[in-house]
């Protein structure tokens, strides 16, 4: 039986709705469809745009000659002026060095140890124990840098403290630590793991709270003992996390914290404890050639940024795991 053209018709309802695209989502649409989430970061992202990049603006004093009667707008522009004087004054080198060797000793040092910690924190058992560990090793991190400062200035007193009875009591000679060129650095990284080590390991710790128990089980019918456990489950189940912070930590080892640094330092130590951070406040602030320090901190910042870039590029190639 054969069909007229009227009968072969498609009915109005049935359409060509197979043969048509879906849109693209845009950025409206976005909007529209989670208008709730939206509203909730709202405020957040009137707080960064305020102090994180209005304040970009002011970039530009480091290619000027700062006229305060001009403001942020004014001045003769120098072009790169100030980034020349600094990769040629005599501070260039020893800045660089102070800074590297306190920020990568940090890293070796610093970076391993939650790692570590949040390891051996997951092994305990005992409920209640293992709480008071954890409370105890977070304490620290909520400490004022000024009260920090304040009681590694009383241990370490080579007359009253406690720390200095120690070396002496162990036939060493007693030394103010604070004021040693050779122990600023190690004072001041093994400081720095003291305060942070227990509250950097919290997010190791939820990685390995989201690893399968399963895993464990299986482990345990093969006979294995605990550090093959950690060797084969726990610390492959982590490495995406670390290799994250691994690329955070690396995009700011350029700059290090200038509070601790600023309140340890004294005129015995300053060979090894003037960093890049410290020199441009001492150049801005107190010196007020505020085009040179804007030069020196954004020289700073983009030797960072860069380094950001070069790990996350390293980590794509090798792991695959990267910010983006």
């Amino acid at each position: 039986m054969a069909f007229t053209p009227s009968q072969t018709k498609r009915h109005p309802s049935i359409g060509t709705v197979a043969n048509t695209k879906k849109s693209k989502p845009t950025i409206i649409n976005t909007f529209k469809r989670d208008y709730q989430l939206w509203l909730l970061i709202f405020p957040a992202i009137v707080c960064v745009l305020i102090f994180n990049y209005i304040p970009m603006y002011g970039i530009q004093l480091a290619f000027r000659e700062y006229d305060f009667t001009a403001g942020l707008t004014g001045g003769e522009w120098v072009g790169f002026k100030y980034f020349s004087q600094f990769l040629n004054s005599h501070m260039f080198w020893d800045l660089i060095r102070n800074t590297l060797v306190i920020s990568i000793t940090t890293i070796l040092v610093g970076f391993p140890a939650p790692i570590a910690l949040a390891l051996l924190v997951n092994q305990i058992k005992w409920k209640k124990g293992k709480k008071i560990l954890q409370t105890t090793v977070y304490l620290p991190h909520f400490i004022s840098i000024v009260v920090l400062v304040g009681l590694l200035n009383v241990l370490l007193s080579p007359n009253t403290g406690i720390i200095g009875h120690l070396i002496s009591a162990f036939g060493f000679e007693n030394s103010n630590l604070l004021a040693s060129v050779k122990a600023f650095v190690p004072v001041y990284v093994l400081s720095d793991v003291w305060q942070h080590v227990g509250w950097n390991s919290i997010i190791y710790l939820a990685a390995l709270s989201g690893v399968d128990p399963q895993l464990y089980d299986s482990a345990k019918v093969d006979g294995a003992s605990r550090w093959q456990i950690i060797k084969n489950v726990e610390i492959p189940a982590i490495i995406p996390t670390i290799i994250i912070l691994l690329i955070l930590n690396m995009g700011s080892i350029i700059s290090t914290g200038f509070e601790k640094i600023f309140l340890m330092q004294n005129s015995l130590n300053l060979p090894v404890s003037e960093v890049i951070e410290t020199y441009v406040y001492k150049i801005g602030i107190i010196s007020n050639q505020f085009s040179y320090a804007a030069a020196i901190g954004l020289f700073n910042t983009l030797i960072n940024f860069s380094l950001l870039l070069l790990m996350n590029y390293i980590a794509k190639r090798s792991s695959k795991i990267s910010l983006w």
